[in-house]
């Protein structure tokens, strides 16, 4: 009789499951990193949407805020009011005002996605080992990391933006968590993630991806938001979250982390057949 593999070794089993932070293990619509964005741009005097902030959410916070300079109502407030182009130069200013502010907010939209910490633990009870990418750098994720501790979350890894010479959507940051966690198959990890970007970095990286719709940025409702709507209006905006997650190339979408075990049942099936996730 053949021995069975351990799961980070059998190609035809999970050994893994990637999660993203804000907006898919806690922070329901991923807020904190948002107003951070307004506030901080508000502080130099430039006026910025809720919709703009957004947009690129789930890149390293540098490139985010380089994003939005770029935008052209952005670009043109800042010629305005600075009197020169938005350089690299003033993305460094801004991303030094921001760390310190974005960590003093996450504290107060640190309340775990219901279900989420119930999916962790079946994941953990399969057998499966859990690991963790996230667009924060190191000096926000001290704070958050030692919220979600104190709540019981404790990943068995962290990538952060700034680890790596580059961060979503390139595939480097799970490569190191393939390092970190033992893994051989990319195809037997999922990654979960709310952000289109996120899902992109699991499709470069060669895993499933599943994309949580109600419970992130692509939705940007708080829970009490979201609850608020009529179920008409909720199916409206699920839909649309979705289909965003759909075209980044998500494999799966779901409501939130609390829907997981299911699509993990599924990918399961699919890996025992023989099947690859597709980019």
């Amino acid at each position: 009789m053949n021995t069975p593999l351990p799961a980070s070794t059998d190609p035809q089993a999970l050994s893994a499951v990637v999660f993203d932070w804000a907006g898919t293990i806690l922070d329901f619509g991923s807020c904190a990193p948002m107003g951070a964005f307004v506030r901080l741009f508000e502080q130099f005097g430039i006026a910025l949407t809720i919709e703009q902030a957004r947009g690129p959410m789930g890149v390293a916070k540098w490139d985010h805020i380089q994003a939005l300079g770029r935008l052209p109502e952005v670009a043109a407030q800042w010629q305005a009011r600075h009197g020169h182009a938005f350089g690299d130069a003033d993305v460094d200013r801004l991303y030094e005002v921001f760390t310190p502010m974005n960590a003093a907010a996450v504290a107060d939209f640190a309340d775990f996605i219901p279900g989420a910490l119930e999916a962790v633990a079946a994941v953990r009870a399969r057998g499966l080992k859990v690991g963790s990418t996230t667009g924060y750098n190191r000096p926000i994720m001290e704070v958050v990391t030692r919220l979600a501790a104190a709540a019981g979350y404790v990943p068995d890894n962290l990538v952060c933006a700034g680890d790596l010479a580059a961060g979503r959507p390139s595939p480097l940051m799970m490569w190191r968590c393939f390092a970190d966690l033992g893994i051989w198959w990319p195809a037997t990890v999922v990654k979960v993630d709310d952000t289109e970007v996120g899902i992109q970095e699991g499709l470069h990286a060669g895993t499933w991806t599943v994309g949580v719709a109600v419970s992130g940025n692509a939705m940007g409702l708080t829970l009490a938001e979201w609850n608020r709507l009529a179920p008409a209006e909720q199916q409206v905006r699920r839909s649309v979250a979705a289909a965003r997650l759909e075209a980044a190339g998500a494999h799966y979408v779901v409501d939130s982390v609390a829907e997981l075990l299911p699509v993990l049942d599924d990918i399961g099936r699919r890996l025992r057949g023989g099947e690859r996730p597709q980019r």
